[in-house]
């Protein structure tokens, strides 16, 4: 499905000056980083979604993929049939969802016409069957009966508070809701809150949380995050003006669901430490809330696991 969305992606900047491109990029970032909520489209015009579409959509659909790649683990006999994708834009996470599970039929819902008219024009060979459909995003939005997996990803820090509660709210009503935000002090603010409204509706939190109780983590002393590799394009290094071929995008989020579902027992929170004959671990844990661990060589074969544990991996208790 990468190959398949980066194909669709190809060209999709020809015509359309550089430095304009760069521009449209540069606002961009600054609405997806939550610090200009609106009660109006970010994606304005052709130009603004072909930026978007080129410099964002991998980098959304890497970490899009990922959480749902946690999610699926934790819920290993499910698979949705019908998935809503809440202000889905240009259909990112509608990729994700089908390199995921094969089958959903997918419904991208989002405000800006231009974004949905681009997200039709990419995916009209590989995700035929999506339905994308018009509609504003806030407290008037309702989930169809029966819809059994709610995306909703890099939205809510566009919205207002109140828009952003009802979101969430509507989106409760489905079986399963994998939210994703930046991975950024305020996106995790926004996941925090959007967590404990989830499981206030009575859903399981799957992921990445071990537990549904409190979140451990002191607001302001730090954040959860998890990150995912992403290949940059040459708009990338044209707007970034790095030479590297890759970056890492910086994500956070929650999956609940109203399914049984098996909690990992512990989550690697931060980048594995490796040091001669050890590793250390730091870990959110079902019981004890946030803990480092040192694994040693005597530990054989955690100390294996431990050494190939990467950032955001489950850990066995």
């Amino acid at each position: 499905m990468h190959d398949e969305l980066r194909a669709a992606l190809a060209g999709l900047l020809d015509g359309l000056p550089p430095k304009q491109a760069a521009q449209a990029v540069e606002r961009l970032i600054a609405n997806y980083r939550g610090r200009t909520p609106t009660d109006a489209p970010v994606l304005r015009d052709r130009g603004d979604v072909a930026a978007y579409a080129a410099y964002r959509m991998p980098a959304t659909f890497e970490a899009v993929r990922a959480a749902l790649t946690a999610f699926a683990a934790r819920v290993p006999d499910w698979s949705p049939a019908t998935h809503l994708d809440i202000g889905g834009g240009t259909g990112a996470a509608t990729w994700a969802t089908a390199a995921t599970w094969d089958g959903p039929r997918s419904t991208v819902l989002d405000w800006a016409q231009p974004a949905l008219d681009l997200g039709r024009e990419l995916a009209a060979e590989t995700l035929p069957d999506t339905i994308w459909r018009r509609q504003a995003i806030g407290a008037d939005l309702t989930v169809p009966e029966g819809t059994d997996l709610v995306t909703i990803s890099y939205v809510l820090g566009e919205l207002r508070p109140e828009d952003r509660r009802a979101v969430v709210a509507a989106a409760a009503a489905a079986e399963a809701v994998v939210v994703i935000e930046p991975g950024t002090p305020e996106g995790y603010l926004r996941i925090r809150e959007a967590r404990e409204q989830l499981a206030a509706a009575g859903l399981r939190i799957a992921a990445p949380c071990p537990h549904g109780a409190a979140c451990p983590i002191v607001p302001g002393e730090d954040w959860c995050h998890f990150s995912a590799r992403v290949s940059r394009s040459s708009l990338h290094r044209q707007v970034k003006g790095g030479s590297l071929a890759y970056e890492d995008e910086k994500f956070s989020y929650v999956a609940a669901t109203r399914r049984p579902a098996a909690p990992a027992a512990a989550r690697v929170v931060r980048k594995p430490q490796i040091r001669k004959g050890q590793v250390l671990l730091d870990l959110c844990t079902a019981d004890e809330g946030l803990r480092r661990d040192t694994v040693t060589k005597r530990h054989g074969t955690a100390y294996r696991a431990a050494r190939d544990a990467a950032w955001g991996d489950a850990w066995p208790e």
